[in-house]
């Protein structure tokens, strides 16, 4: 079974599967061989079909989280998708059924939902405007604003810290 943290990070990845290199967006889904490996380890097929749901999924997740686009833009994503019951010894729990080319963008919605109900505003864009990062915040103040502090916390410090000296000497 999958735990929760398990799905936050899978879907974390995804989200960061685009970043800007040398002031260049890079696409780590770009190269089908990669992709295809990406997807295995993640528990899909690797399929061109599966691979082309997930980019799509995750081009709409990317600007659901930005806020360029409303959460219902993610509706087409889960058209045909339906939950059935599974009863154990445990209880009661869910098993989505998708078709088998839409399962990984679909579990890349529903963890995206996950974060939603159980960690409102802690999964969001990072702050330097330079980075397409994502990250999630798990921390008790919910004031993390990086995707990592050691590059992009470390480099906004020191423009802010660059530009109070510029500032000072101006004066």
């Amino acid at each position: 079974m999958v735990t929760d943290r398990e799905q936050q990070d899978v879907l974390l990845e995804l989200l960061n599967s685009t970043p800007v290199v040398n002031g260049v967006v890079q696409d780590q889904l770009a190269d089908p061989q990669e992709a295809r490996s990406w997807q295995r380890a993640h528990g899909g097929s690797g399929s061109a079909d599966e691979l082309c749901n997930l980019v799509r999924a995750r081009g709409v997740l990317q600007d659901v989280v930005r806020g360029s686009r409303p959460a219902t833009s993610l509706a087409p994503l889960l058209k045909d998708v339906t939950s059935r019951p599974q009863i154990s010894p445990e209880g009661v729990s869910w098993a989505l059924e998708a078709p088998a080319e839409r399962q990984m963008a679909v579990e890349a919605v529903m963890a995206w939902s996950a974060v939603q109900q159980t960690m409102p505003g802690r999964l969001r864009s990072c702050a330097n405007p330079d980075c397409r990062l994502f990250l999630i915040d798990r921390s008790k103040t919910n004031k993390a604003r990086w995707c990592s502090m050691a590059v992009c916390g470390n480099r906004m410090k020191a423009r802010r810290h660059y530009q109070r000296i510029r500032d000072a000497a101006a004066e």
